[in-house]
């Protein structure tokens, strides 16, 4: 088992002493039931800033409280949240800079390529003090760039990479037109891809993502890879985008953690609630304008670039980022309904589970991987990203039979078949010891196994 520990930046200011290629002794093949399993969880911050952050720190969680070993690799410096404060965590800060705190060509060159990035995740896997099972990707756009990629196939274990978004294949990352507010359905890197303008920032932003993508095809193209789908939607859509690499495809459900506290009673609720950033693929302002057509306030719990906008609407409350407890204080007292309405075909937005789980109604957006946990027309609706559905639904809600029984449905089949934190790492861990044991060489840990060299 391991105490917990915090190491320092890493640096070497001479790249010569660093392998470009991170290579492990291969051994025998051993029984990998005999040993406490070891997993290495790569991301790009310790603070759950974001869904794909919260789901690799509670998936270091729920694996240390089953009993296995977890390296937990932040790219980026910051406080750790608690939930890595456990015996079995081990924390390594890689010490790298968000890349986009770079600027201009800086952040340009080292979002397409961080060498940098590379050396160091390769010295912090060469300085592990036993191999790993395998190593689990949650975040790489950030800090650590295609570049990673080389280093963590070569690594000799299986790798994972739980698909938050469509970075994977998609420029911009979320396989949405921002130029047209509305699903993209172009090839990636298709002719009509490179030359459409549909990053959110600029023509310029989407090129430097051009090329980052075609690092990344390059970095990726032929070596074993294993893709964790958080929803259904996702595994079909990525399938067909994924086609040229060698991917083995897998389903797990993100981990739900149940706020403690009886079932809400949205039957009191005064408002539709929206938890998350504030911006238009995500439809907060499809919000605003669906509760004002159904007669009802709208509540906003989060901070984004249409803040001052929902600010100055008459129906509208922003109350900006609240700590877990007072965003499910609040939801518990005053949500009727959680909307969901992204336009961009999102993955799992954590909440909408949350909410189910609490006994809160949820309309949530057909393009969303959210709509397969909602029961249409029994623990909430499914519909079309629009004001119209979207106020319909509003509408019905405002019934305080439908909310209440729509919300005791919801609250009774989350516990009946419950995506708790330790069902998400007992997954995790079928999964990871099912890739050790498959894997063509077994890695065992002795004396001086872990052997980095330059080739």
């Amino acid at each position: 088992m391991f105490p917990t520990l915090e190491f320092g930046i890493w640096c070497c200011n001479d790249p010569r002493l660093i392998p470009r290629k991170l290579v492990f002794a291969i051994i025998p093949a051993v029984d990998a039931g005999a040993l406490t399993m070891h997993v290495v969880i790569l991301a790009e911050f310790a603070s759950a800033s974001g869904g794909a952050e919260k789901v690799a720190l509670e998936s270091a969680r729920g694996l240390a409280e089953a009993g296995v070993s977890v390296t937990y690799l932040q790219a980026i410096p910051g406080e750790a949240d608690p939930l890595l404060d456990h015996g079995n965590i081990r924390r390594v800060v890689l010490g790298l800079p968000d890349i986009w705190s770079l600027g201009g060509a800086k952040a340009a060159a080292a979002g397409i390529w961080h060498a940098e990035a590379a050396r160091r995740l390769a010295a912090a896997l060469v300085a592990l003090p036993e191999r790993p099972h395998c190593i689990h990707l949650h975040q790489w756009t950030r800090a650590l760039s295609p570049a990673v990629f080389p280093v963590l196939s070569g690594a000799g274990v299986p790798l994972v990479v739980t698909l938050h978004d469509y970075a994977l294949a998609c420029p911009n990352g979320v396989y949405y037109r921002f130029d047209r507010a509305e699903p993209c359905g172009l090839a990636p890197l298709s002719a009509s891809c490179i030359t459409a303008p549909c990053d959110a920032r600029s023509r310029a932003h989407k090129l430097v993502r051009v090329a980052r993508t075609v690092a990344l095809r390059q970095a990726v193209r032929g070596r074993p890879l294993h893709a964790v789908h958080v929803c259904d939607a996702s595994r079909r859509r990525m399938g067909d985008l994924l086609g040229g690499y060698a991917v083995t495809h897998h389903r797990i459900d993100n981990p739900v953690r149940i706020a403690e506290g009886p079932a809400a009673t949205p039957e009191r609720g005064d408002a539709i609630a929206y938890v998350g950033r504030l911006t238009r693929e995500k439809g907060a302002d499809l919000v605003a304008d669906s509760a004002r057509a159904a007669g009802l306030p709208a509540l906003f719990i989060g901070a984004g670039p249409l803040e001052a906008e929902l600010r100055a609407r008459d129906g509208v409350e922003v109350i900006g980022w609240q700590s877990p407890a007072a965003v499910w204080d609040i939801l518990r007292h005053r949500a009727r309904a959680l909307a969901a309405p992204s336009r961009w075909y999102e993955t799992g937005p954590l909440t909408v589970y949350e909410a189910l789980a609490a006994g809160i109604p949820v309309v949530a957006s057909d393009r969303s991987g959210a709509a397969e946990k909602v029961r249409h027309g029994r623990t909430g609706f499914v519909v079309a990203p629009e004001v119209g559905p979207l106020a319909a639904a509003f509408t019905a809600l405002r019934d305080d039979a439908c909310a209440r029984d729509f919300g005791a449905r919801a609250y009774a089949e989350a516990r009946a078949v419950p995506m708790t934190l330790a069902a998400h790492a007992d997954a995790l861990r079928t999964l990871y010891g099912g890739l050790a044991t498959s894997a063509p060489a077994a890695m065992q840990h002795h004396a001086g196994s872990l052997i980095g060299h330059r080739s």
